[in-house]
């Protein structure tokens, strides 16, 4: 730097730069410093605007006796008018030649005294001499350092605020080039050189700008064979006598092989390849099992109880005893009472004591023993990665409505095909028909006992329900509200139609309701030998299938054509107790559910299909995907289970979502949802795509949990359907409600 960190200005000294005497011996040269005019950080040099002359009076080196004396010389040499002689011109050369060297020894003592006046060093700042150390340590401190003579440096009086800066901002042109200095609190503005050095530093370039980084190379080897070597190194002496540490090692090679340590290599037989061991693999799987052999534990050794004289805490109270007789013997702590004698010969034989060896050496000859590798596993792979719910929407969530009116339980329900009317029948002896949007009842039809099912007719041309009362199933027209002037036409026109020959034959009568019946719009009484407990329609509306179970009798299931007034038995064996039957939607297949399997039949070959198996206690409802390829059963053992039919005859999944038993499983017609309602009081919704490649597993997510039933005596939601169209789902409940969720 050209200034020195002692040098001040002339007019106004600097407090703290004042030396006594005694001080400051040697002569220093010193340079005006006005403070409006930046200091340079980087290169050498007087900074930009500043006037390199010196006052001759202040400076005892201003350099006017180089410059006088340079003058001198060469006003001697080249004046023309002079009229000199040779001699006179070689004395003036002489001359100038001794005050070169004059002067030359007064630069050299020049540099001795003052070494840093010309310090061009990039690493440090002469001014500030504290050295290479964290500038905040003086952050509390009035100064920033100590100059050469050992005075403080005084911290810059900065009075600006952010106001000030911002107006700086705005004015100063080079605000943006301006930086503080940390060694000195000033502030300084960086030079075009010193901008350019940073950008090019900033954009990962070499700092010089005059380097040039792809210059070609030179190549020191060649592969031309050189007079003059690399290296004219001497060989060493190593290089042409044995050595002594390799002469060691074949010593103690030859040493091993005489002794048999080391045995050379053979030559491999060839009879490897045509002769093997005919019992190798299980030699070796043997001798693996010897190795993963755990022994087994020890028997404890006796305690301080079952000493013949034992501490008394460890005897037994009259309270403890009795408490330990009621426990069971796999929770007791002690296997037997701790007992006093006062001597070992009045210790009568132990009572279980060939109870004991016999149980000690069932456990050493059943249990077994063997190591098992835990296998390191991050619980969340375990989790399976499902998408989110909101993500599979739309879904039911929220209760929309609730229809009231029913006196019991409200064991069946069942949507209009349109979805604007809806079927309930229970306990109360009464079929109500319900608008959908308004809670209403639009119609109720008194029957003579409790209705175990009540069903609508899915064909569209057609307005007919099915109710199941105690032994007899009942044809009834809705209202005529519910259906248009061609769907009433065609339904009067087939329960009208007389077909004697089928009237009274079979198993079961077939009658027309008269009278006060007939007003309620009872159409048809169809008498069954026993009590039916479930009803359900075929697709195209025509035939229906009523389920009586009975352990004694092959006649549990009948299947009733209404066109023609006929009815028939598809089974000729008892096939167990029949829980629920189903038609599916597509093919000519029939499922039935006993406690334990779902079997399919097909109609038209009138075979068996295929049997499923539930791994249930006690099957309660199946429902099949309108796709017709996947089945869904619930169980009383709280238990949903999926079946795939292409996959195979178990579960694909089984979910046990539910606390309770499970009542009556629903797919929805055109939304992949399905449901599930149980005992608990609640009705759990769940996502299932089935995907059309078969080599996809379908997606099954439980997406909401609904409640709103009341448990009744120990009775929750009894039954669960969607709406045929909306995403929608009704249940009904042994509160006596039904529910909406939309």
């Amino acid at each position: 730097m050209a200034a020195t960190g002692s040098s001040t200005r002339a007019s106004k000294p600097s407090p703290g730069s004042e030396s006594g005497p005694g001080t400051g011996d040697i002569p220093r040269k010193r340079c005006p410093e006005p403070e409006s005019e930046p200091q340079e950080l980087l290169g050498a040099g007087p900074a930009d605007g500043q006037d390199d002359d010196t006052d001759s009076e202040e400076s005892d080196y201003s350099g006017l006796e180089d410059s006088g004396s340079d003058s001198d010389s060469e006003e001697t040499g080249s004046d023309p008018d002079s009229g000199e002689e040779d001699g006179s011109k070689e004395a003036s050369e002489e001359t100038g030649d001794e005050d070169a060297e004059v002067q030359t020894e007064k630069n050299l003592n020049l540099q001795k005294n003052d070494e840093y006046q010309q310090d061009s060093s990039d690493e440090e700042d002469i001014r500030n001499t504290v050295g290479n150390i964290p500038m905040e340590w003086y952050a509390d401190f009035p100064h920033v350092g100590y100059d050469l003579d050992g005075k403080k440096i005084l911290k810059p009086l900065r009075s600006k605020d952010e106001l000030d800066a911002f107006l700086d901002k705005m004015e100063d042109p080079d605000f943006w080039r301006t930086v503080q200095d940390p060694q000195t609190g000033r502030d300084v503005v960086l030079s075009e050189q010193q901008v350019a050095l940073v950008k090019r530093l900033q954009k990962g370039q070499f700092g010089d700008i005059n380097f040039n980084e792809h210059e070609p190379s030179v190549d020191f080897f060649s592969y031309d064979v050189m007079i003059h070597p690399v290296t004219n190194r001497p060989s060493d002496k190593r290089s042409f006598i044995p050595s002594l540490i390799e002469k060691e090692k074949v010593s103690k090679l030859v040493h091993a092989i005489k002794m048999g340590l080391i045995k050379p290599r053979r030559s491999q037989d060839d009879s490897k390849g045509r002769y093997y061991d005919l019992w190798a693999s299980e030699e070796q799987g043997r001798v693996r099992d010897l190795r993963m052999h755990v022994p087994a534990p020890r028997v404890p050794l006796p305690g301080h109880e079952e000493s013949y004289n034992p501490p008394p805490e460890y005897l037994m109270t009259p309270e403890e005893r009795a408490v330990w007789e009621q426990q069971d013997p796999e929770d007791r702590k002690l296997a037997f009472v701790p007992r006093k004698f006062s001597s070992l010969r009045q210790v009568p034989a132990f009572e279980r004591f060939i109870h004991e060896r016999f149980e000690r050496c069932l456990d050493l000859y059943l249990c077994p023993r063997q190591r098992k590798m835990r296998v390191n596993v991050n619980p969340e792979d375990l989790i399976p990665k499902l998408p989110r719910p909101r993500d599979l929407q739309p879904f039911p969530t929220t209760q929309s409505m609730v229809y009231l009116g029913h006196e019991g339980l409200v064991r069946s329900i069942s949507p209009s095909p349109c979805g604007q009317w809806l079927l309930s029948g229970g306990d109360d002896g009464s079929a109500r028909f319900w608008e959908v949007s308004s809670g209403r009842c639009v119609k109720k039809v008194e029957v003579c006992g409790a209705i175990k099912s009540a069903v609508w007719n899915p064909n569209q041309g057609l307005s007919l329900v099915a109710l199941a009362v105690g032994s007899e199933v009942l044809l009834v027209t809705p209202p005529s509200t519910a259906a248009d002037k061609q769907v009433v036409t065609a339904t009067e026109r087939l329960l009208s139609e007389e077909v004697e020959s089928a009237m009274g034959e079979g198993p079961v009568i077939w009658s027309n309701a008269e009278g006060e019946e007939l007003l309620h719009g009872i159409r048809i009484k169809i008498q069954h030998p026993k009590p039916v407990s479930q009803v359900t329609w075929h697709s195209k509306g025509d035939y229906v299938a009523a389920v009586m179970p009975d352990h004694s009798s092959h006649l549990q299931v009948l299947i009733h054509q209404v066109s023609k007034r006929r009815s028939q038995s598809p089974f000729s064996k008892n096939k167990g107790l029949v829980q629920s039957v189903a038609f599916h939607p597509i093919r000519p297949y029939f499922l039935l559910a006993t406690q334990r399997s779902v079997r399919i039949y097909n109609l038209l070959k009138q075979e068996l299909s295929k049997k499923l198996q539930g791994n249930a206690k006690w099957i309660s409802s199946i429902a099949v995907h309108p796709g017709g390829d996947n089945v869904i059963c619930g169980s009383y053992d709280c238990r949903l289970s999926w079946f795939d039919l292409d996959l195979s005859t178990k579960p694909y999944k089984t979910l046990r979502h539910h606390r309770r038993a499970v009542r009556s499983v629903a797919f929805h017609r055109s939304y992949p949802l399905f449901a599930s309602a149980s005992d608990d009081g609640s009705v759990i919704v769940c996502h299932g795509t089935v995907f059309s490649d078969l080599l996809q597993n379908p997606l099954i997510v439980p997406v909401k949990v609904l409640k709103g039933h009341v448990v009744t005596h120990d009775l929750g939601v009894l039954d669960v359907t969607f709406h045929p169209s909306q995403p929608w789902v009704f249940s009904s409940g042994a509160d006596g409600t039904i529910r909406l969720f939309t």
